[in-house]
């Protein structure tokens, strides 16, 4: 299928289908799949802004939304899904083998994750195992990922505001729950949104510094 960058597409998976913003130029080095949180989706100001960023450095993006228009109404009332992170991570897994098949490429994948978009990136990760090849959490909750950290195989980057004082524990508790490569970045004078002048800047850079060491195109074996 040929896709034009930037173009709106439809994911179907699950019996419903989601809104992307796909964007792989021929020469990329890797693909970063976004997973938004609670109460956001592939319009983040914050995503975009990373979005941008790593496709300056060479990457290709896809920013999509978890759920449905229905579902995301329901979801304002209810709140029955924003932690419901097997749901999430079942859209993630199955949205990132969806994008492989229609691209038809040998492209490594990289999970960038915001708040609950996190856990659920962390969940998918160890899901797909070796498909997935680093995962960046900004403010996120890894701490929801509960089991599946322990399996999560894909080099793992924790960035978190320096302000943003519980979230900085949730993180620390589930960094040393983490069997993997892994880092975690504490960004000075940061809360949680990463609103303050540059706090934005310096998470894009550290992701793109990290997908730019993981996400390296795989070799393949000579013949004889």
């Amino acid at each position: 299928m040929n896709f034009v960058p930037g173009e709106a597409l439809v994911i179907p998976i699950q019996g419903v289908t989601l809104g992307g913003e796909f964007n792989l130029a021929a020469d990329a080095s890797g693909l970063v799949l976004f997973a938004h949180g609670s109460g956001s989706s592939r319009h983040s100001p914050r995503n975009q802004f990373v979005a941008r960023t790593l496709r300056e450095a060479g990457l290709g993006t896809l920013l999509f939304d978890l759920l449905t228009a229905r579902e995301e109404q329901a979801e304002a009332r209810t709140r029955h899904l924003r932690f419901n992170i097997p749901f999430l991570a079942a859209r993630l897994a199955d949205a990132t083998r969806w994008i492989l098949a229609q691209t038809n490429r040998d492209v490594s994948v990289g999970y960038f994750g915001s708040s609950t978009g996190a856990a659920a990136a962390l969940v998918a990760a160890a899901e797909l195992g070796e498909t997935v090849r680093a995962v960046v959490s900004r403010g996120g909750r890894p701490d929801l990922a509960e089991g599946a950290l322990q399996r999560v195989r894909a080099p793992t980057l924790l960035i978190v505001g320096g302000e943003d004082g519980p979230v900085v524990m949730l993180n620390e508790e589930a960094f040393g729950r983490l069997r993997c490569e892994k880092a975690m970045q504490i960004v000075p004078g940061a809360a949680h949104l990463f609103e303050e002048p540059g706090a934005l800047e310096k998470v894009a850079r550290l992701a793109s510094e990290w997908f730019a060491a993981h996400l390296q195109p795989q070799k393949k074996p000579r013949g004889n």
